[in-house]
């Protein structure tokens, strides 16, 4: 079993620190484990929402936007259900030792890039690139 790793309150991963070093990834993996109890206490929340507003409202105008907003929530809500796949993801990459590297060159990812988007699967140069190659291949 894994020995849980002390990380001060105020800490932020630095470049001078050896890369994902076991500080480095505990707060990664918290920082990942937060925001998917975050996103999934919102998914409890529509889904009590969903359940509570099924009335019957006799107006169609009014009906035509609860349902509007209705739609617009689950759609928000889809997209939430695919980032915590991608927060899962992560998080198993953490556990087998390949977080925090290129999945395309194998190049260590910025702390930046990974600090602002933990998901991030590329470096920024690997992922301007893969943009540019599926724009060209949409417009094809």
């Amino acid at each position: 079993m894994k020995q849980e790793v002390f990380l001060p309150e105020d800490y932020r991963p630095a470049e001078d620190e050896p890369f994902m070093n076991d500080r480095q990834l505990e707060y990664f993996r918290r920082k990942l484990l937060d925001w998917k109890t975050e996103l999934m206490a919102g998914s409890r929340d529509t889904i009590e929402g969903l359940q509570d507003n099924t009335r019957n409202i006799p107006d169609v105008a009014d009906r035509a936007s609860e349902e509007t907003d209705r739609a617009l929530e689950l759609r928000t809500r889809d997209r939430q259900r695919k980032l915590v796949s991608k927060i899962d993801s992560a998080l198993r990459r953490i556990d087998e030792g390949e977080y925090g590297y290129c999945e395309k060159t194998g190049d260590p990812i910025s702390l930046k890039r990974l600090d602002a988007r933990p998901i991030a699967t590329m470096t920024l140069e690997a992922q301007e690139r893969h943009e540019r190659r599926e724009k060209v291949h949409r417009d094809d």
